[in-house]
């Protein structure tokens, strides 16, 4: 984990002590984007009303692959809540995408 990666953890743990998420994780899963690319968001969370989350979490400068792969990710998965989180100049910058309820795909019964 970065320093900023690290900045951000103590974030959602001030964001889970306010009740706001549950639980979360740092590189929790990778996700098959295509044949050989592969993508590990930095942090999996599970928000207050259950439904899962990915979070990637960038410095002042972002790569272009990085960019692209965030928003291959959000388009092959979008039952996830996704938000891009920057530190620049000292504050952050957020966007929240994909933000589908979890709910069971037909037929496979009751939600838990």
């Amino acid at each position: 984990m970065n320093k900023t990666e690290a900045r951000y953890a103590l974030r959602l743990a001030a964001r889970r002590a306010a009740g706001e998420i549950l639980q979360f994780a740092f590189e929790a899963i990778t996700l098959r984007l295509a044949d050989g690319v592969r993508y590990t968001p930095d942090f999996l969370v599970i928000y207050a009303d259950h439904v899962l989350g990915l979070e990637e979490v960038k410095g002042a400068f972002v790569r272009e692959d990085a960019r692209i792969k965030f928003r291959v990710a959000v388009e092959q998965f979008p039952w996830f809540r996704w938000r891009w989180a920057q530190w620049a100049r000292g504050e952050w910058t957020e966007c929240c995408l994909g933000l589908a309820p979890l709910t069971p795909p037909a037929g496979a019964g009751g939600a838990p």
